[in-house]
Order: structure tokens, then sequence, then C-alpha cells
């Protein structure tokens, strides 16, 4: 679709109710190929590439991630979607929480599946992923992905250092969807930029819809103090999914369908509960 601000690729599945997905940093809309059947049983999924990612074009000018929020909400009016949970892995996490405090009759609940914005790992982990989104070595996996999920050592080499508990878990299809988009990005130091400069830790005592923190439990990108901090300022529960890390999502996608099914349901229980008791006040 064209929006103001250039080109946004987005995947479209499933019926039922809406549910958006927002991938994470130097991910595309493919990293959600083992999740994305799980979930398209019961909803209609709506899943975007961000701006610099995969198929979209790269932003103008950015000035922290409300941009890349604004271009969520612009795909879900393109698909007639006034409203919907939405589900953020990673730097998805954070811009999804920018949509609900900035746009907040648009989101009625949140997953933020290992989401950023908080420690970002350490000085360590900064500097390392200045240089990946300026250096882009995922092109060279991306383009030899099937190789990728061939090799033993490659997968380790790949995705062993901070982002999978057991590479050698992944299936091809994991492994070929975390890769995909690699080739097609255009700009992914903007929104590490605006991720590295965005701290939502003052704000999130406004956030009111319901929210569901869902963490790797062995994830050393993002540590469980991450997930606990933000559990404890959203007051929202902790979900964490036993041996997997940062790459949750593909790595046990089993477990965060049942997770993300399972408050989903609880968090309309509670929504038609709420207005029910509006009804009855007013």
């Amino acid at each position: 679709m064209e929006a103001r601000g250039g080109r946004l690729r987005y995947l479209v599945a499933g019926e039922g109710p809406p549910l958006v997905l927002v991938h994470g940093l130097g991910g595309s809309a493919t990293n959600w190929c083992e999740l994305a059947p799980l979930l398209a049983s019961r909803h209609r999924l709506v899943v975007p590439d961000l701006p610099g990612h995969g198929g979209s074009e790269p932003l103008s000018a950015v000035s922290g991630l409300q941009p890349y929020a604004d271009r969520v909400v612009a795909v879900m009016e393109r698909e007639g979607i006034s409203c919907a949970p939405v589900v953020g892995h990673s730097l998805g996490g954070i811009v999804v929480l920018r949509l609900a405090l900035r746009r907040p009759e648009t989101v009625s609940a949140i997953v933020l599946a290992g989401s950023a914005g908080l420690s970002l790992g350490g000085l360590w982990l900064r500097n390392l992923l200045t240089a990946v989104t300026v250096v882009r070595p995922g092109r060279l996996a991306g383009r030899h992905r099937s190789l990728v999920a061939r090799s033993p050592r490659l997968r380790r080499l790949v995705f062993g250092f901070v982002s999978v508990a057991d590479p050698l878990g992944l299936t091809d299809t994991a492994v070929d969807g975390f890769l995909a988009g690699q080739v097609l990005h255009t700009d992914t130091a903007s929104a590490w930029r605006a991720l590295r400069d965005d701290d939502p830790r003052e704000e999130l005592e406004q956030l009111h819809c319901p929210a569901l923190v869902l963490w790797g439990a062995e994830d050393v990108q993002l540590p469980l103090d991450d997930a606990f901090e933000y559990a404890r300022r959203l007051r929202a529960p902790l979900r964490t999914i036993a041996g997997c890390g940062h790459l949750l999502i593909g790595e046990r996608p089993e477990a965060c369908a049942h997770a993300i099914e399972e408050f989903l349901a609880n968090a309309g229980t509670l929504l038609s509960a709420s207005g029910a008791a509006a009804g009855r006040s007013g």
C-alpha cells in the first residue's frame, strides 16, 4: 500500500477478530511464519513490514518511534480495522507501546514478546547492534538462508550468539522466516537510533488496556529483569517460555500461541465486563 511517507508492505491471513503482529529490529513480517498459522485459525491477522524493513520503504526523516507506530495504524485503517489487540516482538514491542499510549482508541490489548525499550541488553549489545545495522551481515545470511538451514555450524553462527537458545531446534521454516527479509532491508539503522533514544519507563503507568508480558526464559539479549520491570510497571501478568531465547516467536510458537490466545480470551472477558458495568452506571 502507499501511505504518507512511502510504500508499506503487509500480509493478511486468516478469519475472525483482527489481530496485528509487529516484528522486531532487523526483522520482517516473515518472522511470524511459525506463529502466524497457529493464530490465523481464530484471527484475521495483519502483519506489516515496518518502514525500512522487508518490502516497506524507509521513512524520509525519523524522530522517535511514533512514526513507526503511525504506519501500523495506517495499515490497520487500510484494512478497515478501527481497534484490535496488537502483539509486538522486540522493537515491535515498544512500537506497540507507543501506539497504545498515543492512540489508545486503536488498541484493545497488547502483548509484549521479548520487548525492547528498557536495558537493551547493556553497552556491549548496544555497540553490537549499532555495528550490525551499519554493516548488515544479515544480508549475506539471508542470501544463503537455505545453506544456513542445512548447516549446524552456520545455524550456531547466525542464531546462537544472542538470539536463540537452541539453534539446531529451529525448523527450516523458522530459519527462512527470520532471514528472508534481510536481503530487502533498506534502513534498519534509523529504527535502531529511535529505539536507542526512547525510554518508556515514565509513561508505562499511563497505559490502561490489558497487557501481557511474554518472554523467553533463556533470553540473553534482553534479560528477564526487563520482563519483570515491564510487568510491574504495567501491572501485567508475565509468562516465561522455557527452552527459548529472544526469538521465542519462532523457537516455541505453540507455547506462544497458547499464551496469547489465553490472554486474549481473558482480556475479552474483562473488556466485556467493564463495558457492561459502564452501561449500568450510565
